[in-house]
C-alpha cells in the first residue's frame, strides 16, 4: 500500500502542459492555420505548384509565430536552446574508434549468426532426426 504522501509525490511529475486558457486558444488557433493551410493547398489544386506551396508554408509561418508567443513555445525554445548547448558538450569519438567501434558491432552480428544457425541446425536435428525421425 502507497501512504498518502508517496501518491501525492508519484502525482506532482515534471510534465509541462498547457495552463492558461490564453494558451490553449494560441494553440488551438495554430493548429486552425494550419488546417487551413492544408486545406488551401487541396484547395488551390488549379494553382500553380509554387502558390500551393506558398500557401501552405505561410500557414506554416504564422502558426509558429503565433505558438512562439505562448508559453509553451517559448519553453520549447528554451529547451531547444539547451539541447543544442547539451550536443557541443557531448565528446564524439574519432575516427578512427568510430571505425574500430563499427568492425566490433560487424564482428558479432557475424558471430551472433553463426551461433544461431547452429543452435537453429542442432535443434531441426534434435527435433526432426532423433525425436521424430522424419530425416
Amino acid at each position: 500500500m502507497h501512504s498518502g504522501a508517496t501518491r501525492r509525490n508519484m502525482s506532482k511529475s515534471n510534465v509541462q502542459t498547457v495552463n492558461s486558457n490564453s494558451d490553449r486558444i494560441k494553440l488551438g488557433l495554430a493548429v486552425l492555420v494550419i488546417l487551413a493551410g492544408i486545406v488551401g493547398y487541396s484547395m488551390l489544386e488549379n494553382q500553380p505548384s509554387a502558390v500551393r506551396v506558398g500557401v501552405f508554408v505561410g500557414c506554416i509561418i504564422v502558426a509558429a509565430v503565433i505558438v512562439w508567443f505562448s508559453d509553451t513555445g517559448r519553453r520549447t525554445l528554451a529547451f531547444a536552446r539547451d539541447s543544442q548547448s547539451e550536443v557541443k558538450r557531448v565528446v564524439w569519438p574519432s575516427r578512427k574508434e568510430a571505425t574500430q567501434m563499427t568492425g566490433i558491432v560487424f564482428v558479432f552480428v557475424v558471430f551472433m549468426g553463426l551461433l544461431l544457425w547452429v543452435v537453429d541446425k542442432g535443434l531441426e536435428w534434435v527435433i526432426y532426426g532423433l525425436l521424430l525421425g522424419w530425416k
